[in-house]
């Protein structure tokens, strides 16, 4: 009964560290962000962060940019780069579209083709990672 129940503690701890995968319209992995807001690359190198207040860090904790709660994504310097929307939406600062992130976190263009993946991932760090900042 003790082997099983530290069994049943040890999946539960691995579930909730484990990280979602980002990856490109053909399935490729390009990426993961963990539950905690870390991001990693292809080959799990962490570039990033999104911390719990919605700043944006790169590898070095240096802030890139702010999510606000509104859907407001900011440059370090405060200046607005675009909006996700409710609906899924992602505008650049002159409200034009630039792409789409369904419910089932399928990323589309502007045109509607699908230019990734990012499964139970939160839509703003979706868009911020396919849209506005690139973590390499």
């Amino acid at each position: 009964m003790k082997k099983y129940f530290l069994l049943l503690i040890f999946n539960i701890c691995i579930s909730s560290v484990q990280a979602q995968t980002i990856q490109n319209s053909h399935y490729g992995i390009t990426g993961y962000i963990k539950s905690d807001g870390t991001i990693q690359n292809s080959q799990y190198a962490t570039v990033g962060y999104f911390k719990n207040d919605g700043t944006i860090q790169n590898s070095y904790y240096s802030t890139i940019g702010y999510i606000k709660n509104d859907g407001t994504i900011q440059d370090d310097h405060y200046a607005t780069l675009g909006y996700v929307k409710n609906d899924g939406t992602v505008q650049n600062n002159q409200y034009s579209t630039l792409g789409y992130i369904k419910t089932d976190g399928t990323i589309q263009n502007s045109h509607y083709t699908t230019i990734g993946y990012a499964k139970n991932i939160p839509r703003e760090w979706a868009a911020v990672a396919f849209f506005f900042f690139s973590f390499k």
